[in-house]
């Protein structure tokens, strides 16, 4: 199974898109300051996850979220969690 999820920092609040088929260990690693593109921004909590079960779906899914159609879905999607968070 392969992970598309999205991750928000507590310290800047800002959001980071990502893929992995072992979400467990690939938030820790974001957590511990592992992952080199978020090290300087941890802790993080899972806002939004998805399943799939082929890699490159996962992949293709990840780079739409990615763009400014996939960011705004985000927010369209996530409306409420954003509102409860401001």
């Amino acid at each position: 199974m392969w992970y598309v999820y999205i991750l928000r920092s507590a310290k800047d609040n800002n959001l980071y898109v990502g893929m992995t088929n072992d979400l467990k260990r690939r938030v820790e690693g974001h957590d511990s300051g592992k992952a080199y593109a978020t090290r300087l921004r941890s802790p993080f909590s899972v806002i939004y996850y998805e399943a799939h079960s082929n890699k490159y779906d996962a992949a293709q899914r990840e780079q739409f979220l990615k763009t400014g159609w996939g960011k705004g879905w985000i927010k369209r999607t996530l409306s409420h969690y954003f509102r409860s968070k401001s």
